[in-house]
C-alpha cells in the first residue's frame, strides 16, 4: 500500500511570482535604514517581517519600526500578483487525486486576506499556516511541522515546495522532501539542499511528483 503524501506550498517565488518585487523592496529599505548588508532583500526573502525587523532593526525607534511595517503592507496589497506558470493546473490535479494541501507562508492573515481578494485560491488548501500561526519563522521548521500535523501526515511524507534558502532549510529541517523553485534563487545555488529543482510547474505533474517521492524511498 502507498503511503498517503500531503503537499505543502510556499507562496511568494512557488505559488506567485513575487520575489522579484520583494527583493528590490527589501532592498530599498535596507539602504534607507543602512543596512549594510549586500543582498540584503534576497537575504530576508522567507522570512516573517516581524523577525526581519528584530533582528536588522532593533537599532530604530518603535515608530520606525512600525513604519517599516506599515510599509511593507502596502506594498503588499498594491504588489502585482501573477502566478507562478502551470502552479494552478497542478494544484487542482492534486486535489482531484485526493492528496492533502497546506499553503505554509511568512506572510501573516492580514496579508493573506489581502491576496485572497485577487486570487482565488484560499479554497484549494487544506491548512493555512501563516505568519500569525507560529512563534518561530522559517528558517525554522517549525511552520511546516505544524501543517503535517493539521493534516495528520507523518513529517517524512510530506513535499516541501520552496524557493528561499529560509524555506528550503526549515522544509529539510522538518525532514520533508524538498523541491525548489529556482524562480528567486538559481538553480546551481539550491540544488545541493534539494531533492529536485524546476523552474516552474508547467513539465511537472502528479505522475512526475510519485516518481521522485519513490526513487527518494529507494535511495533512502
Amino acid at each position: 500500500m502507498k503511503k498517503k503524501i500531503a503537499v505543502l506550498f510556499d507562496l511568494d517565488g512557488v505559488i506567485i511570482d513575487t520575489e522579484s518585487q520583494y527583493n528590490s523592496f527589501w532592498s530599498e529599505i535596507g539602504e534607507k535604514y543602512n543596512v549594510k548588508i549586500k543582498n540584503f532583500g534576497q537575504l530576508v526573502q522567507g522570512t516573517r517581517v516581524p523577525d526581519t525587523i528584530t533582528k536588522y532593526f532593533s537599532h530604530l525607534s518603535d515608530k520606525e519600526q512600525r513604519e517599516i511595517e506599515n510599509q511593507n503592507y502596502i506594498f503588499y496589497t498594491q504588489m502585482k500578483i501573477d502566478p507562478i506558470p502551470g502552479v494552478l493546473d497542478f494544484i487542482y490535479e492534486l486535489k482531484n487525486t485526493d492528496v492533502p494541501i497546506g499553503l505554509v507562508t511568512s506572510s501573516n492573515n492580514e496579508k493573506l486576506a489581502s491576496l485572497f481578494q485577487k486570487l482565488y485560491i484560499k479554497h484549494l488548501f487544506d491548512t493555512i499556516v501563516s505568519a500569525d500561526r507560529i512563534s518561530i519563522g522559517k528558517p525554522n521548521p517549525m511552520c511546516y511541522l505544524q501543517a503535517a500535523r493539521d493534516l495528520n501526515i507523518n513529517p517524512k511524507n510530506c513535499v516541501v515546495f520552496e524557493d528561499s534558502y529560509n524555506g528550503i532549510k526549515a522544509g529539510n529541517d522538518a525532514g520533508m522532501l524538498v523541491i525548489g523553485l529556482s524562480t528567486t534563487l538559481s538553480n546551481e545555488s539550491i540544488k545541493d539542499d534539494c531533492s529536485k529543482v524546476i523552474p516552474n510547474f508547467l513539465n511537472f505533474n502528479f505522475q512526475f511528483l510519485n516518481d521522485l517521492i519513490s526513487l527518494e524511498r529507494n535511495l533512502n
